[in-house]
Parts: C-alpha cells; structure tokens; sequence
C-alpha cells in the first residue's frame, strides 16, 4: 500500500445532528463517501471515527474503521492520530470529508497524482471555477495560486479583487487535501498561526509555516451537506439520477 484514504467522520455536528448517519437514497450518508472513495486509484480506505454508532455503521457496510479520540478539533488532527496504525509502506493520506456524498474517484485521483509526482511536496488540495454569486460569499474559501500552481493564499475574501480587467480567473477551493505521510503526522504539532487563525483557515498554518501545497484544477463543485436545507437538495440530486 502506498495510497491510502481516510475518511474523519463524527457525530457532533451542531448544525446537522448525526449528520454521517443520516439516510440519503437507502444508505448512510458516510457509506456513500466510502463507496465512492473505493472506485479511486488509493490502495485502501477508512473510515476514521470516535463514534461507536458510526463504527457500528461502517462494519455494517463491510468498511475498515479506525477508532480514535474524542478530543480532536479538527479532522486533519483526528487522520494525524489514525496514521500511526497505518503500515509503513503508506506515504500518501487523502483527506476525503464525510459530508461530501457526491465526491468522485475522478476528484480523489487528481488530488493523489502531484504528491505523487513531486517527493517534495507536503499537499496537496483542488480548486474549482468560482461561481459569480458566491464571490462575497465568506462560507465559500477561495484560492490564489503561483505561476507553478502552488497556494499563494486562501481566503474568505473575494480573492483576486477584480480592480481592473485582467485575466485571472476566480476559483473556489475545494476542501479535499493529499498529505505526504510525515508532513500529516508534523501538521498538528505546528503552533498556530495569525492568518489562520484571522481567517479560521488551518491550511494557512501550513502555508504560513513555509510548506508548499499543489492546487489542482477540476471540475467536480463541492456538494457538502452542512444543513438541513443542504441535505434536502442533496436527496433530491440523488433521486434524480
């Protein structure tokens, strides 16, 4: 194995209760991530839980769990405890969220292929073409890149601020991450930093702390289940199909 994802998943969500449980055409709304993660080119996937229920769940769907603590603050910090029963030969961690039922293999290859490709590499994350409407939105995070296509800089700020007619595009990141094996295990135990914690963007750490992330174009547009609102337009996209 050297391509491994991970799925965090927990039941204490304010604005959704139980939200990886919750039932989305026949199935938990966690077994349709994980279904999707196993048609990507990653070795092996796992759920990564403090949750008996979601366990519970997952062993029901014949998934791999990864138990951790309660104690976590964020799901790089809970992928960061589950790494340390992974097999050594794993070098790549794919961050895939369990609220993303719509995810594709097609997204989860393309944010796997740069740390792939360049040993130098700490992570890597996606971007996608930023719609009009969600431009002042600061529930939507966009993204500036390099020349190269490293992260320049993440904002909730309409970034790049369009003050003459120029030939930069907006883009609208899209929160699916690839980490090089060390640099996941090093990421919790960097302090935390002013941008990141000004704009409570925890990939600022990383860039402020002087590690390269890749920002891979494409063209899956994240359909995160957040709310009750969002759960009722995801069951109707999954019914239409």
């Amino acid at each position: 194995m050297n391509v491994v994802v991970m799925i965090p998943a927990r039941l204490a969500a304010t604005r959704l209760p139980n939200k990886p449980l919750v039932d989305i055409a026949g199935k938990p709304m966690v077994q349709w991530v994980y279904e999707k993660s196993l048609v990507s080119r990653a070795d092996a996937v796992y759920i990564v839980t403090p949750d008996d229920d979601i366990a519970a769940a997952a062993h029901g769907f014949n998934a791999p769990v990864i138990m951790t603590s309660h104690a976590h603050q964020t799901g790089t910090d809970r992928l960061a405890e589950a790494v340390a029963s992974l097999p050594e030969s794993v070098d790549i961690i794919v961050n895939v969220q369990g609220d993303e039922p719509r995810i594709t293999a097609d997204a989860i290859n393309s944010v796997i292929m740069p740390l792939l490709e360049d040993s130098e590499l700490a992570m890597s994350t996606l971007a996608c073409k930023l719609p009009d409407d969600r431009f002042d939105d600061p529930n939507t995070v966009k993204v500036v890149l390099k020349r190269n296509g490293d992260a320049l800089y993440f904002s909730r700020a309409g970034i790049p601020f369009p003050r003459s007619v120029g030939t930069v595009a907006p883009l609208q990141h899209v929160g699916l991450y690839a980490y090089r094996r060390s640099f996941l295990s090093t990421f919790p135990t960097l302090e935390r930093t002013p941008l990141e914690q000004t704009e409570s963007l925890e990939q600022l750490r990383a860039l402020e702390h002087g590690y390269r992330i890749r920002v891979v174009h494409t063209s899956h547009v994240p359909e995160s289940v957040d709310t009750a609102e969002d759960l009722e337009r995801v069951r109707a996209l999954f019914s239409e199909e």
